[in-house]
């Protein structure tokens, strides 16, 4: 049978990004293979000759890597793919700093690649693609895999034969875009900052770091110690793709629970902490509250509520009621709840600047955060050093950070359940589920159907001693219904998980 090649690269395609299995699992077979990641590396260079309306041989483009073990095998293969360009070799660093290169003068690369992905095991790994405009879209990642399926079919021997690629290679240089980054950080801190002592604005600071044995363990090393900052106590900082000590993700509980016992150790004033990529971020204060999701969001928004009054705030759509009350009544500002996944959020806050809203920060509640000041990039460190910054100025006013969420109230309970489709049609079935979920909704004594809604089905309750939202939608990418909870009062989201009970009993292609 002849190779459906298109099909091929369409399933590594998640989201903008490219993702896979490049390590074999007794449960997972290899998806992502290195002459598929030569290919699709060559495609990126046509796709940018192409928009740009270059010479293939005029083109720089960047390439870096995260701490992940198959980061040199995938980094071989990208660099054979982009034989034809002029390719520079960034090794390790982080997402943010790869979209950087695309911009900062130093580098200014007509493209980027980041061998990454994210907080996914250590065995899957994946591509994100970079210019001056940000991140690729979805619809641009679809024409460049059909790119790169179109060069696979042209050059068979390629899956076969890895002699016929291996030694492929045009012009490399090495390049630190580290330093290059680092640097402009500083001076992103400095200004900001302006302390009398201009070149340490951070002394005084103990701030601790937990890199998670990712690729962002130089922050803490090159852009705040430089700076003044006692970094003692910082943790996990050699960069380890096999991830021993825990998974690299702000929004997991051990590595939030790793990073508020490295600032409870160190009696640090701030704890940061970053995904393997290092494009997402939180905090913990010196008391050990950890900060992320919609704590996190609340204390950016202070920050820009300061430099922006007014501005729009765009997040996800599962972030809760107590912050939209903290940001609108509180602060000001607008809310804008819209769809899941970091880029329908950041290019929503684009569109509104473009339409004439100002809106100053778009974020998930990953921690995945973009400010309009910082090109819209989704960057931990970017994030980091807003609060840092704030930090230092309350320091002069004998203030703390603290206080400025301190009127934040939280939901008393938050759960999310996940319901499997085992339907071959996985979407059609999935819609079908949401609208008979709206009906029921509609219908339901204590219910009401929340709008304006981006996504799926949010639904407001109050019956039987609980209060508090309802959100049912359907997976960016994933045969799965996700369905959030958060409730008022303690015990109700067993409340209504039971009174959803009935609901859900009735599609026998659902599976908890």
């Amino acid at each position: 049978m002849e190779k459906n090649y298109t099909e091929l690269f369409k399933r590594v395609a998640n989201g903008n990004d490219v993702r896979g299995v490049v390590l074999a699992t007794e449960s997972e077979k290899v998806s992502l293979e290195p002459w598929m990641v030569v290919c699709i590396a060559q495609a990126f260079s046509d796709f940018l000759a192409e928009a740009g309306g270059k010479e293939k041989g005029t083109l720089r483009i960047g390439i870096g890597h995260d701490s992940r073990i198959t980061a040199p095998q995938m980094t071989k293969a990208a660099l054979a793919g982009l034989y034809q360009v002029k390719a520079f070799d960034c090794g390790l660093i982080t997402t943010p700093a790869m979209f950087q290169s695309t911009v900062l003068e130093d580098s200014h690369f007509d493209g980027a690649i980041m061998i990454t992905a994210s907080h996914l095991p250590f065995n899957r790994n994946g591509m994100k693609f970079f210019t001056g405009e940000g991140a690729i879209g979805k619809a641009q990642l679809g024409d460049i895999l059909q790119k790169a399926a179109a060069i696979a079919e042209a050059e068979p021997a390629m899956e076969t034969d890895e002699a016929s690629w291996a030694d492929r290679r045009g012009e490399v240089q090495t390049f630190d875009m580290q330093n290059v980054y680092c640097s402009h950080m500083q001076d992103v801190i400095k200004k900001t900052v302006a302390a009398d002592d201009y070149e340490h604005p951070l002394k005084g600071l103990h701030i601790v770091e937990d890199a998670g044995n990712g690729a962002a363990g130089f922050f803490a090393e090159k852009i705040l110690a430089p700076l003044g900052a006692d970094i003692s106590g910082s943790v996990f900082m050699d960069p380890d793709g096999s991830f021993p000590n825990h998974v690299p993700n702000p929004e997991d509980p051990a590595a939030m629970d790793a990073a508020r016992k490295a600032v409870l150790d160190a009696k640090a004033d701030l704890g940061v902490i970053f995904d393997c990529d290092g494009d997402r971020g939180a905090v913990v204060f010196s008391d050990g509250t950890e900060v992320n999701r919609n704590k996190l969001i609340a204390l950016l928004s202070v920050i820009v509520s300061e430099q922006s009054p007014g501005s729009a705030v765009v997040t996800d759509s599962v972030t809760s009621d107590e912050l939209a009350e903290f940001l609108t009544e509180k602060l000001g500002m607008e809310h804008l709840r819209f769809k899941r996944g970091y880029k329908n959020v950041i290019d929503k806050g684009i569109e509104l600047n473009k339409q004439g809203k100002v809106c100053e920060l778009a974020i998930e509640t990953s921690g995945h955060g973009a400010f309009r000041e910082n090109y819209f990039s989704d960057d931990g460190a970017y994030i980091a050093v807003k609060i840092i910054c704030k930090m230092a100025a309350l320091l002069k006013e004998n203030r703390r950070i603290e206080e400025l969420i301190a009127d934040l109230k939280n939901p008393a309970e938050a759960k999310e359940m996940r319901y499997h489709i085992q339907a071959e049609d996985f979407k059609a079935y999935g819609a079908s589920v949401l609208d008979a979920f709206r009906n029921f909704c509609e219908n339901q004594p204590g219910f009401r159907i929340v709008e304006p809604n981006y996504e799926g089905i949010r639904a407001a309750f109050n019956l039987d001693g609980a209060d508090g939202w309802v959100l049912l939608r359907m997976s960016l990418h994933d045969p799965v219904l996700p369905m959030n909870i958060e409730t008022k009062q303690a015990g109700g989201v067993e409340i209504i998980r039971r009174k959803l009970d009935g609901f859900f009993r009735g599609f026998d292609a659902l599976k908890e």
